[in-house]
């Protein structure tokens, strides 16, 4: 059935008008519904409050900033059909589909080892049958099977619609601002050339922004020690609780969760269960909230002294390294919790987390940003813009994070 045209009013761009058809359908599908109550930055509000925003909210700005992108450039005379415009902005606005509670923090831990693209395919697929087919097209752009490789670019490359929008939106509700970038300016410097996206030279100052902000944006926001953490002992959350309950302990949660809980699931599960899936269409950031409130009671100490970290925000202490810890600290470190907190062996990881986290902003070969000159001359972005600074942004940068108790920090 055929929607009559809509208008939202976001907070980055004002006014966004939905044309009345299969993209308001689709928004107004319950699958879409379901990314209003899906957090945009996982915990991140543990540290920025206002950073409350959704991946619905996301995904909408997204879809306007492709909009634009595409006005822009049949304005320079690049053909799209409005066929092909139809599916780019149907393949921007549902990329994020398939993210579950707190979208990133718990990726590979609702549904293990499946990543969100993978499951925002499988929800692609499943609409495109309810849609009777009228998908297709979005799904050859969304997999990069199109002849037109720009318009897969346009929703997933280093400087697609994607991150033009979460860069300045994420900086927008944290009220980080070196976050903010010239949208807007880099939309219309973008062209096609040979069949892919670059852009004009006039833009690279625009491009090296981005990027800049991109980089800041990581360790400001993104990987700020205190999301770390959070995130982190959510995490052990669910594996204590899938621990548990797969060894018949009885544990109050949503009967959503629950199946996830008791079973490992395969992608398999989630494209041929038609139970399974559905369940994953029911799942979001409120099922784990309310499960927290209720295992913060819960006899096992563990499930409950890590569920009332998080539910009254007393979190661990968190330390950021260069390097690892030598071996010999670690054993220390891993005595003391033991001792203190009468744990076996299994147990002290989940009361002394540590791991890596690792950031290069520009990955060299992987879908270069090309930047194209005047006299038709094109060049990836190193050799284009200041060679100090976008090297330095390629480099892989990696850390090393060790979160216990605040009384036995390091």
């Amino acid at each position: 059935m055929k929607k009559s045209s809509k208008i939202i009013n976001d907070p980055l761009y004002g006014f966004i008008s939905l044309k009345g058809g299969i993209i308001l359908n689709l928004i107004e599908h319950p699958y879409f519904q379901r990314l209003r109550r899906i957090s945009q930055l996982g915990l991140t509000n543990m540290v920025y409050p206002g950073a409350n925003h959704t991946r619905f909210h996301h995904a909408l700005g997204a879809m306007h900033l492709m909009h634009k992108a595409i006005q822009v450039l049949r304005f320079k005379g690049i053909e799209i059909s409005v066929e092909e415009a139809d599916a780019t902005k149907i393949a921007i606005l549902l990329h994020d589909i398939g993210h579950g509670p707190f979208s990133h923090a718990l990726e590979n831990s609702i549904a293990e080892n499946i990543s969100h693209e993978e499951l925002s395919l499988i929800f692609m697929e499943k609409l495109n049958l309810e849609f009777e087919g009228k998908l297709s097209l979005a799904i050859s752009i969304f997999k990069n099977k199109y002849s037109k490789a720009f318009l897969h670019q346009l929703v997933s490359s280093q400087l697609d619609m994607d991150r033009l929008d979460y860069l300045n939106r994420d900086s927008f509700y944290s009220g980080v601002q070196e976050g903010i970038i010239g949208a807007e300016r880099i939309i219309n410097m973008l062209n096609v050339y040979k069949g892919n996206l670059v852009v004009e030279s006039k833009g690279i100052y625009s491009v090296e922004k981005f990027l800049i902000a991109r980089r800041l944006m990581y360790w400001q926001v993104y990987f700020h020690k205190t999301v770390v953490c959070a995130e982190q002992i959510l995490i052990k959350i669910l594996q204590r609780a899938k621990e548990l309950s797969r060894s018949d302990i009885d544990l109050t949660c949503s009967s959503s969760l629950k199946i996830f809980l008791n079973k490992k699931i395969s992608t398999s599960d989630l494209t041929d269960n038609t139970e399974t899936f559905t369940a994953f269409t029911n799942l979001d950031d409120y099922d784990i909230y309310s499960a927290l409130k209720e295992w913060q009671y819960h006899s096992d100490r563990i499930l409950s002294t890590l569920s009332k970290s998080i539910v009254n925000r007393n979190l661990f202490k968190v330390k950021l390294e260069d390097g690892p810890l030598a071996i010999s600290k670690l054993s220390e470190i891993k005595k003391n919790i033991s001792e203190k907190y009468a744990l076996g062996e299994e147990e002290i990881d989940y009361f002394f987390i540590s791991g890596e986290i690792t950031n290069s902003t520009y990955k060299l070969n992987d879908s270069d940003i090309n930047i194209i000159y005047k006299d038709n001359r094109v060049a990836d972005l190193i050799s284009s813009a200041d060679k100090s600074t976008i090297s330095a942004l390629t480099k892989n940068v990696k850390k090393y994070f060790y979160c216990l108790p605040k009384d036995l920090f390091i």
